[in-house]
């Protein structure tokens, strides 16, 4: 599995929160998405980053938090948005792995990393920190229906 080590700075985003099972429909991320758009933010200049809070093994699938997010420039005006939130996200060091798989895969990549490959490195997660998915495509429109996300872990040695 390849990782790289890479310092991810401050970054300024825009969420929309969503209590549920990750295997769930999604909708969120499609209100999320067509607020961005009406704001010009999409990529290049922007990126879409997923935050999942709770791991369901631990917490009732149905409690689970997930925050569908796009970043923001510094000076983008806040106010005036309903449901969508804004906040930075801290920066910092991360472990990135290039995930290209079906979204259903995700789960065991990341007990890979966790489980297994950080334990027998020099790092550990920084639990203070977030894991982000930087969301690369829309597995409904790839022809095989996977995901390209960057996995980011948040690390400290």
């Amino acid at each position: 599995m390849d990782m790289t080590l890479k310092q991810l700075p401050e970054t300024e985003i825009a969420f929309i929160r969503r209590t549920g099972s990750y295997f769930e429909p999604q909708e969120h991320w499609g209100k999320l998405i067509h607020w961005a758009t009406e704001h010009n933010l999409y990529p290049p200049s922007s990126q879409f980053i997923g935050i999942s809070f709770d791991n369901p093994n631990d917490v009732d699938p149905h409690e689970c938090r997930h925050d569908a997010c796009v970043t923001v420039p510094k000076n983008f005006d806040k106010t005036g948005h309903g449901e969508i939130q804004f906040k930075k996200l801290e920066g910092g060091q991360y472990i990135v792995h290039h995930f290209y798989d079906t979204p259903e895969k995700l789960s065991e990549t990341y007990k890979y990393i966790l489980e297994e490959w950080l334990p027998e490195r020099e790092y550990s997660v920084d639990e203070s920190r977030n894991t982000l998915e930087f969301n690369l495509n829309n597995p409904a429109e790839d022809p095989d229906g996977k995901s390209k996300v960057d996995l980011y872990v948040p690390i400290k040695n």
